[in-house]
Protein backbone atom coordinates (compact mmCIF):
# COMPACT_ATOMS: atom_id res chain seq x y z
CA UNK A 1 0.00 0.00 0.00
CA UNK A 2 1.16 3.23 -0.37
CA UNK A 3 1.96 5.77 1.89
CA UNK A 4 -0.64 8.89 3.05
CA UNK A 5 0.11 11.62 5.40
CA UNK A 6 -3.60 12.10 6.01
CA UNK A 7 -6.33 9.47 7.23
CA UNK A 8 -9.60 9.92 7.80
CA UNK A 9 -11.86 7.43 9.84
CA UNK A 10 -15.70 6.89 9.50
CA UNK A 11 -17.08 6.88 13.20
CA UNK A 12 -20.07 4.31 13.29
CA UNK A 13 -18.87 0.95 12.56
CA UNK A 14 -15.20 2.00 11.97
CA UNK A 15 -14.24 3.38 14.98
CA UNK A 16 -17.04 2.58 17.52
CA UNK A 17 -19.61 -0.42 17.79
CA UNK A 18 -22.63 2.16 17.86
CA UNK A 19 -25.14 -0.96 16.54
CA UNK A 20 -27.21 -0.91 20.64
CA UNK A 21 -27.50 2.89 20.37
CA UNK A 22 -28.65 4.20 16.87
CA UNK A 23 -30.86 1.34 16.27
CA UNK A 24 -33.02 2.15 19.94
CA UNK A 25 -32.80 4.94 18.76
CA UNK A 26 -34.50 4.35 15.70
CA UNK A 27 -37.27 2.26 17.31
CA UNK A 28 -38.12 5.01 19.11
CA UNK A 29 -38.38 7.24 16.61
CA UNK A 30 -40.02 5.03 14.40
CA UNK A 31 -42.74 4.64 17.00
CA UNK A 32 -43.53 8.03 17.33
CA UNK A 33 -44.99 7.68 14.00
CA UNK A 34 -46.60 4.47 14.47
CA UNK A 35 -44.01 2.19 13.25
CA UNK A 36 -43.18 -1.01 15.55
CA UNK A 37 -40.00 -2.27 13.54
CA UNK A 38 -37.71 -4.93 15.04
CA UNK A 39 -36.04 -6.33 12.03
CA UNK A 40 -32.41 -5.99 12.69
CA UNK A 41 -31.79 -6.13 9.28
CA UNK A 42 -33.78 -2.58 8.42
CA UNK A 43 -32.77 -1.09 11.58
CA UNK A 44 -28.89 -1.24 10.64
CA UNK A 45 -29.59 0.51 7.55
CA UNK A 46 -29.87 3.14 9.64
CA UNK A 47 -25.85 3.02 10.28
CA UNK A 48 -23.71 4.79 8.00
CA UNK A 49 -25.67 7.38 5.97
CA UNK A 50 -27.52 11.04 7.30
CA UNK A 51 -30.50 9.38 8.62
CA UNK A 52 -32.95 10.98 6.50
CA UNK A 53 -31.46 8.71 3.53
CA UNK A 54 -33.49 5.64 4.78
CA UNK A 55 -36.38 6.64 6.01
CA UNK A 56 -37.27 8.20 2.85
CA UNK A 57 -35.92 4.65 1.08
CA UNK A 58 -37.60 2.38 3.23
CA UNK A 59 -40.51 4.50 4.77
CA UNK A 60 -41.39 6.53 2.27
CA UNK A 61 -40.99 9.74 4.25
CA UNK A 62 -40.55 12.86 2.15
CA UNK A 63 -37.36 15.21 2.65
CA UNK A 64 -38.92 17.46 4.87
CA UNK A 65 -41.05 14.83 6.71
CA UNK A 66 -37.62 12.55 7.14
CA UNK A 67 -35.98 15.90 8.57
CA UNK A 68 -38.60 16.14 11.20
CA UNK A 69 -38.23 12.83 12.26
CA UNK A 70 -34.58 12.99 13.24
CA UNK A 71 -36.10 15.02 15.85
CA UNK A 72 -37.37 12.29 17.19
CA UNK A 73 -34.53 9.92 17.11
CA UNK A 74 -32.46 12.50 18.81
CA UNK A 75 -34.87 12.72 21.68
CA UNK A 76 -33.63 9.07 22.36
CA UNK A 77 -30.22 9.38 21.22
CA UNK A 78 -28.61 12.36 22.41
CA UNK A 79 -28.36 11.32 25.88
CA UNK A 80 -28.98 7.78 25.99
CA UNK A 81 -28.33 6.18 22.34
CA UNK A 82 -25.14 7.70 21.88
CA UNK A 83 -23.63 6.14 24.96
CA UNK A 84 -24.99 2.79 23.66
CA UNK A 85 -21.85 2.37 22.21
CA UNK A 86 -17.97 0.74 22.26
CA UNK A 87 -14.23 1.32 21.04
CA UNK A 88 -13.90 -1.42 18.63
CA UNK A 89 -11.14 -3.80 20.73
CA UNK A 90 -7.58 -2.53 19.41
CA UNK A 91 -8.84 0.53 17.47
CA UNK A 92 -7.08 2.78 19.35
CA UNK A 93 -3.46 0.81 19.41
CA UNK A 94 -4.34 1.52 15.52
CA UNK A 95 -4.42 5.62 15.97
CA UNK A 96 -1.27 5.53 18.65
CA UNK A 97 0.46 3.74 15.30
CA UNK A 98 -0.54 7.08 12.97
CA UNK A 99 -0.24 9.61 15.94
CA UNK A 100 3.67 8.15 16.67
CA UNK A 101 4.20 8.34 12.60
CA UNK A 102 3.19 11.75 12.53
CA UNK A 103 -0.13 11.34 10.35
CA UNK A 104 -2.62 13.83 10.26
CA UNK A 105 -5.67 12.22 11.69
CA UNK A 106 -9.67 13.32 11.13
CA UNK A 107 -12.73 11.67 11.95
CA UNK A 108 -15.10 12.47 8.88
CA UNK A 109 -18.92 10.81 9.73
CA UNK A 110 -22.27 11.84 8.69
CA UNK A 111 -23.36 11.85 11.98
CA UNK A 112 -23.85 15.61 13.47
CA UNK A 113 -20.45 17.09 14.33
CA UNK A 114 -21.83 17.75 18.11
CA UNK A 115 -22.52 14.50 18.67
CA UNK A 116 -19.36 12.90 17.02
CA UNK A 117 -16.98 15.53 19.45
CA UNK A 118 -18.81 14.20 22.72
CA UNK A 119 -18.66 10.69 21.70
CA UNK A 120 -14.62 11.27 21.04
CA UNK A 121 -14.46 12.99 24.44
CA UNK A 122 -16.42 10.31 26.11
CA UNK A 123 -14.08 7.08 25.32
CA UNK A 124 -11.34 9.93 25.85
CA UNK A 125 -10.07 9.39 21.91
CA UNK A 126 -9.97 13.38 21.20
CA UNK A 127 -6.43 13.22 21.73
CA UNK A 128 -5.83 11.16 18.52
CA UNK A 129 -7.57 13.51 16.40
CA UNK A 130 -6.52 16.90 14.41
CA UNK A 131 -9.97 17.55 14.09
CA UNK A 132 -13.51 15.51 14.44
CA UNK A 133 -15.65 16.33 11.44
CA UNK A 134 -19.29 15.82 10.70
CA UNK A 135 -22.47 17.15 9.72
CA UNK A 136 -24.84 20.06 10.95
CA UNK A 137 -27.46 19.20 13.33
CA UNK A 138 -30.25 20.08 10.44
CA UNK A 139 -29.42 16.92 8.75
CA UNK A 140 -28.84 18.58 5.68
CA UNK A 141 -25.05 18.62 3.80
CA UNK A 142 -24.42 15.39 5.68
CA UNK A 143 -23.09 13.15 2.82
CA UNK A 144 -19.97 11.52 2.91
CA UNK A 145 -18.59 13.73 0.41
CA UNK A 146 -19.67 16.61 2.26
CA UNK A 147 -17.80 16.03 5.06
CA UNK A 148 -15.53 15.68 3.69
CA UNK A 149 -14.82 18.59 2.08
CA UNK A 150 -15.60 20.05 5.35
CA UNK A 151 -12.34 18.40 6.79
CA UNK A 152 -10.50 19.41 4.14
CA UNK A 153 -11.73 23.17 4.14
CA UNK A 154 -10.78 23.29 8.43
CA UNK A 155 -7.73 21.32 7.55
CA UNK A 156 -6.58 22.95 4.75
CA UNK A 157 -5.48 19.95 3.39
CA UNK A 158 -4.79 20.31 -0.91
CA UNK A 159 -3.24 17.76 -2.04
CA UNK A 160 -5.65 14.98 -2.47
CA UNK A 161 -3.29 12.22 -2.79
CA UNK A 162 -2.08 11.94 0.33
CA UNK A 163 -5.43 11.24 1.45
CA UNK A 164 -6.81 8.37 2.87
CA UNK A 165 -10.62 7.58 3.24
CA UNK A 166 -10.96 4.46 5.91
CA UNK A 167 -15.06 3.21 6.57
CA UNK A 168 -17.13 0.57 6.50
CA UNK A 169 -19.82 1.25 3.88
CA UNK A 170 -20.39 1.86 0.26
CA UNK A 171 -21.23 5.27 1.62
CA UNK A 172 -17.63 6.29 2.67
CA UNK A 173 -16.34 4.99 -0.69
CA UNK A 174 -18.47 6.87 -2.73
CA UNK A 175 -17.54 9.57 -0.64
CA UNK A 176 -13.99 9.75 -1.24
CA UNK A 177 -14.14 8.47 -4.68
CA UNK A 178 -16.47 12.09 -5.11
CA UNK A 179 -13.93 13.67 -3.20
CA UNK A 180 -11.27 12.01 -5.70
CA UNK A 181 -9.25 10.28 -2.53
CA UNK A 182 -8.36 6.60 -2.05
CA UNK A 183 -10.37 4.62 0.29
CA UNK A 184 -10.16 1.88 2.53
CA UNK A 185 -13.33 -0.76 3.23
CA UNK A 186 -12.95 -2.54 6.74
CA UNK A 187 -14.99 -5.74 7.36
CA UNK A 188 -15.46 -5.43 11.20
CA UNK A 189 -18.30 -3.35 10.72
CA UNK A 190 -21.76 -2.87 8.98
CA UNK A 191 -20.82 -3.65 5.25
CA UNK A 192 -20.03 -6.19 3.30
CA UNK A 193 -17.38 -7.34 1.00
CA UNK A 194 -19.85 -7.15 -1.68
CA UNK A 195 -20.87 -3.82 -0.87
CA UNK A 196 -17.25 -2.42 -0.32
CA UNK A 197 -16.04 -4.43 -3.89
CA UNK A 198 -18.87 -2.63 -5.89
CA UNK A 199 -18.35 0.08 -4.54
CA UNK A 200 -14.61 0.19 -5.33
CA UNK A 201 -12.70 0.32 -2.76
CA UNK A 202 -9.10 0.63 -2.99
CA UNK A 203 -8.38 -1.70 -0.54
CA UNK A 204 -10.30 -3.81 1.68
CA UNK A 205 -9.35 -4.98 5.11
CA UNK A 206 -10.84 -7.81 7.61
CA UNK A 207 -10.36 -6.67 11.07
CA UNK A 208 -8.88 -3.75 13.41
CA UNK A 209 -5.32 -5.78 13.72
CA UNK A 210 -5.10 -5.91 10.14
CA UNK A 211 -5.48 -2.43 10.24
CA UNK A 212 -2.76 -1.34 12.82
CA UNK A 213 -0.21 -3.83 10.97
CA UNK A 214 -0.64 -1.93 7.78
CA UNK A 215 -0.64 1.20 9.41
CA UNK A 216 3.08 0.06 10.83
CA UNK A 217 4.27 -1.08 7.69
CA UNK A 218 3.11 2.19 5.93
CA UNK A 219 5.97 4.98 5.90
Amino acid sequence: MKSYEVILFDLDGTITDSSEGITNSVKYMLKQYGIEENDMDKLCQFIGPPLVEPLQEMYGFSEDEAIKAVAQYRVYYKDKGIFENKVYEGFEDVLKVLKKKGKKVLVATSKPELFARRIMDYFHLTQYFDYVAGAGMDERNGSKAAVIEHAFEECNITDKSQVLMVGDRKYDVNGAKKMGVDSMGVLYGFGSREELEEAGATYIVDTVKDLEEIFCEME
